[in-house]
């Protein structure tokens, strides 16, 4: 198949026709995020892969907040609905690491650079950034680098 653009359209289209309303709406919603993103700046321009899948998965992270944000509330039933389209979003994304897969990728990333201190943190979250490729929350990575740069 073609670029993930093209997926995630092939699959509102099947959802669609298979009256799968949550998949639907929620591949919409994916699809109007990318469209946002190709709008923005100066120029329209294509989104390749990777940026269509930076996109997805702040959208996914909205979806987690939002649900976190509901049950808190007390509002059970808005808090599934965000869980579920979570759960479609995540079928696009890179499976994500464990925090002990995390932990390891940031001790080889910070001795192969030579990163001490927390003068270092950010040249060291770039290289681990890098390492990661959106497979790992930033937070959850910032917070395992702080970790282990303070130690």
């Amino acid at each position: 198949m073609g670029t993930l653009k093209e997926r995630l359209t092939e699959d509102m289209r099947s959802a669609m026709k298979a009256r799968d309303e949550v998949v639907t709406g929620t591949l919409r919603m994916a699809l109007a995020a990318v469209g946002v993103a190709e709008v923005a700046g100066k120029a329209k321009r294509e989104l390749n892969d990777e940026e269509v899948l930076a996109v997805l998965a702040k959208e996914a992270k909205k979806r987690r907040e939002a649900e976190v944000a509901f049950a808190d509330a007390g509002r059970a039933e808005q808090a599934a609905k965000e869980r579920a389209e979570e759960e479609v979003l995540a079928r696009y994304l890179p499976k994500q690491l464990t925090d002990d897969e995390i932990a390891q990728l940031v001790s080889e990333t910070l001795a192969a650079g030579g990163f001490s201190g927390m003068g270092s943190m950010g040249p060291a979250m770039k290289a681990v950034q890098a390492a990661v490729a959106g497979r790992a929350e930033g937070g959850k990575v910032s917070a395992e680098v702080r970790r282990q740069l303070a130690a």
